[in-house]
């Protein structure tokens, strides 16, 4: 059985952070990854966001890595030419109402530490987005958009520069505790037996099952896993946008909003929808709910304007209807194996938090590792 240092298993993005942040701090690193290139799943069916961290419970990890995040990500992407743009994104209220829920808003991003956000009355909405109705709106300048593969693409060449190295097709089927590490059964195309000092399960969908297959390991302080997807629509024609728009969320998840590429194409969603599998299929049908959606804020919405787009599936740690969970990093604290963490729930702001996330990580392994020497 081969002996490596530290094993990272997922090759999306917040599993190269990791493995990034690890080759940085000078350990031998393995990229395990089952498909056969990066960023196959989550970390390419998203929405490309740079979030400012507004709408997360206060004090969660999602809050906190997000606004950490975004304070490390715009930084990195100059510094590492990655393409992005610091677009700004409007949260719209549609009725009088909603302007009520618009300062709870305000209220919870800045107790995350988000204080840049703007109140802005219609007309100055309209000038900034002619096309928007609404009745008043929040503006957030540190919202971005971002190259997610080209974000992935430096993760790796940054690890790798730093000796890192990543086997794709490398399905790890298993594991077991070990005294002296964690044994680790990767199949494939070139099944293999590894013995590591260091573990990190970024899986992503397939995380929390991953975990339940290693030996040693108490289920029952492992997550179910759930699969919840995200269908977007797209739209034909020119572009009516230069901002991403978000109504006011009155239920739960952020409504059917606005989100921009940066090669100009406009892109609505989610809609959400559950299921037992994962299926990437956009259903035609379902623009119906996205026609009625926009149109609360952008009348002008034409008949035949949307087409289907894509879909992405996001790791849920609770079923339809149960409070969104925040995410988890599992480590040695929380079950008490050495060397090992794992990386639950990790949806939406992940992309944003990938840095910040890749450092808890770090933090996680040194107090666990510093204990047992």
């Amino acid at each position: 059985m081969e002996r490596v240092d530290c094993v990272v298993i997922g090759a999306g993005v917040v599993g190269l952070a990791v493995a990034r942040q690890l080759a940085l701090a000078g350990r031998e690193v393995i990229v395990l990854e089952a498909a056969n290139m990066i960023g196959t799943e989550t970390s390419s069916r998203n929405s490309e966001v740079i979030h400012a961290g507004i709408y997360y419970p206060t004090g969660s990890l999602k809050a906190r890595s997000c606004v950490a995040g975004k304070e490390k990500l715009y930084p990195y992407c100059i510094e590492h030419g990655v393409p992005h743009r610091r677009c700004g994104k409007l949260i719209v209220a549609t009725t009088d109402a909603q302007k009520a829920t618009l300062e709870q808003i305000r209220a919870k991003a800045a107790a995350n530490g988000v204080t840049d956000l703007e109140w802005l009355e219609p007309a100055a909405v309209k000038e900034l987005e002619p096309e928007v109705f609404c009745t008043a709106a929040l503006l957030s300048p540190s919202t971005g958009i971002i190259d997610s593969h080209a974000l992935m693409l430096a993760y790796q060449g940054e690890a790798e520069d730093h000796g890192a190295m990543l086997a794709f097709c490398a399905r790890v089927e298993r594991g077991r505790v070990a005294e002296d590490g964690i044994e680790l059964e990767v199949g494939g195309d070139q099944p293999m037996a590894l013995k590591a000092r260091i573990v990190v399960n970024s899986a992503g969908l397939h995380a929390p099952d991953l975990a339940a297959r290693f030996e040693g390991l108490r289920r029952d302080l492992l997550p179910t896993s759930y699969y919840c997807k995200g269908n977007y629509f797209t739209l034909a024609g020119a572009r009516p946008f230069s901002h991403l728009v978000y109504p006011v969320p009155e239920q739960a998840g952020l409504g059917v909003h606005v989100t921009l590429d940066l090669g100009g194409q406009v892109r609505f969603g989610p809609d959400v929808e559950w299921g037992e599998s994962i299926n990437y299929d956009v259903d035609p049908r379902r623009a119906d709910v996205f026609y009625a959606a926009i149109r609360t804020y952008w009348p002008g919405l034409k008949d035949g304007a949307l087409e289907p787009g894509y879909a992405g599936m996001r790791p849920k740690l609770g079923p339809k209807g149960s409070p969104a969970a925040d995410f988890v990093v599992h480590g040695p604290r929380e079950h008490g194996v050495p060397g090992l963490v794992n990386l639950f729930g990790i949806e939406s702001p992940g992309l944003t938090s990938s840095l910040a996330l890749a450092e808890d990580v770090e933090r996680a392994l040194q107090q666990s590792l510093s204990r047992a020497a």
